[in-house]
């Protein structure tokens, strides 16, 4: 169906001509005009939008920090056995977790096969807990996990004990580095060995702050 608008009045008329005389006005068939289809500013809109959304991913690229460590991750992770709670034994600081003690780490399978990512911890005083989901990847050692709404972000698994019980996990970048662990202490020896893995592969280990797992 066409729409016809009088020139006089402003009446609108659907059908596939303009009437002979306007209902309104009486003005004559001559005074109509047909309403242009509005798919040239749909279309204009929809190449804006997309450009909008172009620049939005080149800034966020542009901006991303450069890697200047080996993150590469494990390249077997059975995830059955990743499953399950663990202690944060050091971290690199950042904003999430600023001043929190105590920190753990639950990780649990959905029956859709995406993950709920529990992390507690205690700050002043309070226990606070965040609640994300994670996804896998092509490569077994990397998930992707998210706290913030569709926005996903590296987890990559660098190093792991035979027996599941510690990891060594970084990000994207090499502002992010977990040392975990299925009991709430390790070994001296063994943290040495994950710090050395963590310095090899270029992180900055004199950063790292260890995380205490019970109250003074």
């Amino acid at each position: 169906m066409e729409k016809w608008i009088c020139k006089v009045c402003n009446y609108t008329h659907q059908g596939d001509e303009a009437p002979e005389s306007c209902p309104k006005c009486g003005a004559p068939k001559g005074q109509f005009y047909r309403r242009e289809k509005k798919n040239g500013c749909v279309m204009l809109s929809v190449l804006i939008i997309l450009v909008i959304l172009a620049g939005i991913v080149f800034a966020v690229v542009a901006c991303s920090p450069a890697v200047t460590v080996d993150n590469s991750a494990v390249k077997t992770l059975d995830l059955s056995q990743y499953l399950g709670k663990w202690y944060e034994v050091a971290r690199f600081d950042h904003k999430f977790e600023r001043d929190m003690q105590q920190c753990t780490a639950t990780y649990t399978l959905n029956d859709n096969g995406s993950i709920i990512v529990m992390n507690k911890g205690k700050k002043d005083g309070k226990w606070k807990t965040s609640v994300g989901k994670g996804k896998v990847t092509e490569n077994p050692g990397v998930l992707r996990v998210s706290f913030f709404g569709p926005f996903y972000s590296d987890y990559r698994v660098m190093m792991l004990a035979p027996d599941y019980s510690y990891a060594l996990v970084g990000g994207s970048s090499d502002d992010y580095l977990w040392i975990l662990s299925r009991t709430p202490q390790l070994r001296k020896n063994t943290c040495d060995q994950i710090v050395r893995e963590a310095r090899r592969r270029g992180y900055d280990t004199e950063d790292l702050i260890w995380v205490k797992q019970t109250d003074l």
